[in-house]
């Protein structure tokens, strides 16, 4: 696996330190609130488990698997819900977690759909931004690292499920993939 890792982009030591100040942002942010993380599986996993050990409120949490890649490694703009959430949301402040955001188009639908569903409010929080992807315009209210138009694994992020357990963010060498 290491053998196809053409750079570490984001160092274990570095995704800790974010975690935690975005932990303490949510927490700050969210205090007196009816909190629910609501998470995007699969690539959101290992972020979102840190990430609520660093929030001190009560929560709840819920999952969504929603797709618009495919087995590509580009967004096709078309947004499939795969598992919607299973608890009821209204009233509630919804914090989705997400692994990455590039073009914005997943999650421009997810905030409109979950909205529709008497969300007291919905925000989004996302470990890594491709803001040269963007071809919606999004808010993304917690942002970890904004990063290049590279393609990238690890901590979550996978290619063609693997990849995922990695301890850091690194960009993959492009022939693993081409």
């Amino acid at each position: 696996m290491k053998n196809d890792i053409l750079k570490v982009l984001i160092s274990k030591e570095e995704l800790e330190a974010k975690v935690k100040e975005l932990g303490q942002m949510i927490t700050r942010d969210y205090k007196d609130k009816d909190l629910m993380i609501v998470g995007i599986l699969k690539g959101c996993v290992i972020f979102l488990s840190d990430l609520i050990r660093e929030i001190d409120l009560p929560l709840t949490m819920d999952f969504m698997v929603v797709s618009s890649y495919g087995s590509s490694t580009k967004s096709s703009g078309v947004v499939r819900i795969i598992k919607d959430l299973e608890k009821d949301i209204a009233g509630k402040d919804v914090l989705i977690v997400e692994d990455i955001v590039d073009t914005g188009l997943t999650l421009n639908y997810l905030v409109d759909y979950l909205k529709s569903r008497n969300a007291n409010s919905v925000k989004i929080c996302t470990l890594l931004e491709k803001p040269d992807r963007r071809k919606v315009e999004v808010d993304l209210e917690y942002v970890g690292f904004h990063i290049p138009d590279e393609f990238v694994v690890g901590y979550g992020l996978d290619y063609a499920e693997v990849y995922r357990n990695l301890p850091f963010v690194c960009i993959l060498k492009p022939e693993v993939y081409s």
